[in-house]
């Protein structure tokens, strides 16, 4: 049956993971490589190749490798800014491979547009995690008293972080500003289309 064919596939493939890369020295005309949590990023000049590994990442450190969870996360990422196309512009060029995206080089704003609508999470930075220490204004969004763990928003919120090598720092659409990281116009049209991808999403 398909079931049995698929769990045999995985479990003859748990010592083949997609872990590491190394096309530096493969490849002719890359320039450098940067090693994410989850991807590979190659400069390849005007453009970066990005391999997405079957390395698993939670919480802010690598725990293990999964067979196949790189060419899932690639595909699903593949599928989702083919068709948020109509909310903005994306980066992507072409994807040779199930594991690898070519895209063009960006200008990135080191501030991570982080959505919620629904007061929940259990890490430092998660909604629930600061309102039952008693913040009420988290990364500038006033919060009511009375709000229950897993409860629905009002309204979808954004709580930007910084991008930090090792974590994630929470910070308010003023310090954005104020900080030189963004100009406001900026901010305003990357905080209206991540609420925008968000509510799609929904």
């Amino acid at each position: 049956n398909r079931k049995g064919e698929v769990l045999g596939t995985i479990k003859d493939s748990l010592s083949n993971c997609l872990s590491e890369t190394n096309l530096i020295e493969t490849v002719p005309g890359l320039k450098s490589r940067i090693k994410g949590k989850v991807r590979d990023i190659y400069d390849a000049g005007d453009y970066l190749v990005l391999i997405t590994t079957d390395r698993l990442s939670a919480f802010d450190r690598n725990l293990d490798s999964i067979p196949f969870k790189g060419q899932v996360l690639n595909e699903t990422s593949l599928w989702w800014f083919n068709n948020t196309q109509h909310i903005t512009p994306n980066a992507i060029v072409s994807s040779p491979d199930r594991n690898v995206v070519i895209a063009k080089k960006c200008s990135v704003f080191p501030i991570e547009f982080v959505v919620r609508g629904y007061v929940t999470g259990s890490t430092d930075t998660s909604l629930w995690t600061v309102y039952n220490k008693g913040v009420r204004n988290y990364c500038g969004n006033e919060l009511s008293d009375g709000l229950v763990k897993n409860q629905k928003l009002p309204a979808n919120i954004l709580t930007p972080t910084t991008k930090a090598a090792d974590h994630d720092v929470p910070i308010s659409p003023n310090e954005i500003v104020e900080r030189g990281f963004m100009t406001q116009a900026d901010f305003d049209e990357a905080s209206m289309k991540a609420l925008s991808l968000f509510e799609f999403g929904q």
